[in-house]
């Protein structure tokens, strides 16, 4: 036997244990060593599946030896090989090996398979090895040569050898597939569920939404970086997520971090990871979040919160796609798509010293304003009914709507909370609804008491005569509309637009203004007092009173 022949063999399977191959390819190139090593015609890799013996390669048979199962029973040759295995043997090559003699009676399973003159392999050598894997046999790999010695000087370590590489391929191939198939898995449940929590959409058809989302299509195939700035609650999550989505990089992670929620002592090993023994408690290393977001986006929420000692690190990262993680002087590179948002006015943060100037010019390549829901118009009741078709499902009714008094709190209100708030409201008021109804009702209407709300019209102090007929009155815009009422023990409060024009905002807006310039005249002036009056909170009448320009 050659052992130069044996070596080239054995480099070729250890190098092939470092590659990315499918299984099959990987065997095919295996049994093509064990050929070249003991210079056999054919060399089968079958593995044990119940009672029957598998092909998982078949190198020198005809191909059609791969469509076949090997029932044990009626293979008696197969049937020995198995039993000659002995797991108390000391010697490693006689308890897995068996080579049946030349004048061998029992009929050959390959018989027809291996190309000679007649069909049949007749007197030939012919030895097969049992494959353990995990102390359990996993199946054999068996070897028939036309020439009946030429296994006589076969070197028994370099036949173990073989078998015990054999056995590592095997096991190095079943450890891929399996990882593979997890990763897949894995691949598809982040898909769905991505799909499931980004199939959020944003819902409006104003014209600052409609804006808004000429603004993300314009910047979202960039790789520049994003400021999305608006108010609590008003969806600079769903901006960012719609972002990505739209991006080249829309296949890998984006990673979430809220700065408002990290303790400034964590911060530094949050985005930029740590190593073990960088401070008490850190036992390993450990990836930051930017090194998470690597190859996709990562989104800092509340960016303005951040430290202005993290400031710095993070203008490094911005600059030149860098950074330490904490405890280390190793740099590491990163390739991170940025997007950041804000409900402060980091330009005055600026001003103030508590935001570093050159940071605000790079993150603010794109800014991105999302409007507040009460300069949305009409698109709070259009998320109002998505909010309430979800909410049914979870509350179990059949169909959840709106009264006309309902819709028209909705629209009077001045939202501190924005889409956050109605979508809470939302919810509240359907459990009050639920339970004054029977959930079997085809339709469950929320009245506008059950929305609790102390709206900007401060509606619990107008006389509930008056107000239902000026709620009906501006729902109803078929026609111009002219509506009195007044408020109880005061003198009247006149509503009155011009012919034809049916625009519910103003109509509300004429209200709001005579009301709370009478109420405000009647305090003297004192917007605390007036607040108290009309049952609203005082931060939201300074608000309103500056929208309606009340003096």
């Amino acid at each position: 036997m050659d052992n130069t022949r044996f070596i080239e063999s054995m480099d070729t399977i250890i190098y092939d244990l470092s590659r990315e191959l499918p299984k099959y390819q990987r065997y095919n190139r295996l049994l093509q060593a064990w050929r070249d090593t003991f210079a056999c015609d054919a060399c089968v890799l079958l593995k044990l599946e119940g009672d029957n013996l598998v092909p998982k390669s078949a190198n020198g048979l005809q191909i059609e030896a791969m469509g076949r199962h090997f029932p044990i029973a009626e293979h008696p040759r197969f049937e020995q090989i198995l039993a000659h295995y002995d797991n108390d043997s000391e010697n490693e090559v006689q308890k897995k090996v068996h080579r049946f003699d030349a004048v061998c009676e029992l009929p050959d399973p390959y018989d027809g398979l291996i190309q000679t003159p007649d069909g049949q392999l007749n007197v030939h050598d012919c030895m097969g090895a049992v494959l353990v894997i995990d102390n359990k046999p996993w199946g054999i790999v068996t070897m028939d040569a036309l020439n009946p010695q030429r296994f006589d000087s076969l070197d028994s370590a370099i036949l173990n050898s073989m078998i015990g590489l054999t056995e590592v391929v095997i096991k190095t191939a079943n450890l891929i597939f399996a990882l593979d198939q997890k990763v897949q898995r894995q691949e598809q449940v982040t898909a769905s569920l991505i799909k499931e929590k980004f199939s959020e959409e944003m819902i409006g058809s104003s014209s600052a939404m409609n804006m808004l989302n000429l603004e993300i299509d314009l910047v979202a195939d960039s790789d520049l970086a994003a400021l999305i700035y608006g108010e609590s609650g008003s969806g600079k999550e769903l901006v960012a997520r719609k972002i990505h989505m739209a991006s080249k990089r829309a296949k890998e992670a984006l990673i979430t971090v809220n700065c408002a929620a990290l303790p400034e002592t964590m911060v530094e090993s949050e985005l930029f990871g740590h190593v073990a023994g960088a401070f008490t408690g850190a036992t390993k290393n450990r990836l930051g979040k930017f090194e998470l977001a690597d190859a996709g986006t990562l989104f800092l929420d509340e960016i303005g919160e951040l430290p202005l000692s993290i400031q710095a690190k993070l203008l490094r990262v911005i600059q030149f796609g860098e950074l330490q993680r904490l405890g280390s002087d190793k740099p590491h590179k990163v390739d991170v798509r940025l997007i950041t948002a804000t409900n402060r006015d980091l330009a005055k943060e600026v001003e103030a010293g508590r935001f570093r100037d050159d940071l605000y010019h790079r993150l603010t390549v794109y800014p991105l304003k999302v409007p507040s829901l009460r300069e949305r118009g009409d698109d709070i009741l259009l998320l109002a009914g998505n909010f309430l078709a979800k909410i049914q499902r979870k509350v179990g009714l059949n169909n959840l709507t709106l009264a006309k008094e309902a819709e028209c709190a909705l629209l009077a209100y001045e939202w501190p909370g924005n889409v956050r708030e109605l979508e809470h409201l939302l919810s509240r008021a359907s459990l009050r609804a639920a339970a004054r109804n029977c959930k079997d009702d085809r339709v469950v209407v929320l009245e506008s008491r059950d929305l609790d709300i102390q709206s900007a019209i401060g509606e619990s102090h107008i006389d509930p005569s008056i107000s239902a007929e000026a709620i009906n009155n501006i729902s109803d815009t078929e026609n111009g509309i002219t509506s009195d009422g007044h408020v109880a023990g005061q003198d009247k409060i006149v509503i009155s637009t011009v012919e034809n024009d049916n625009n519910l905002k103003q109509i509300t807006d004429d209200f709001q203004t005579q009301f709370i310039s009478k109420v405000l005249a009647e305090n003297n002036g004192n917007s605390a007092a007036t607040a108290r009056a009309i049952g609203v909170d005082r931060s939201n009448l300074h608000r309103l009173m500056k929208r309606l320009d009340i003096q």
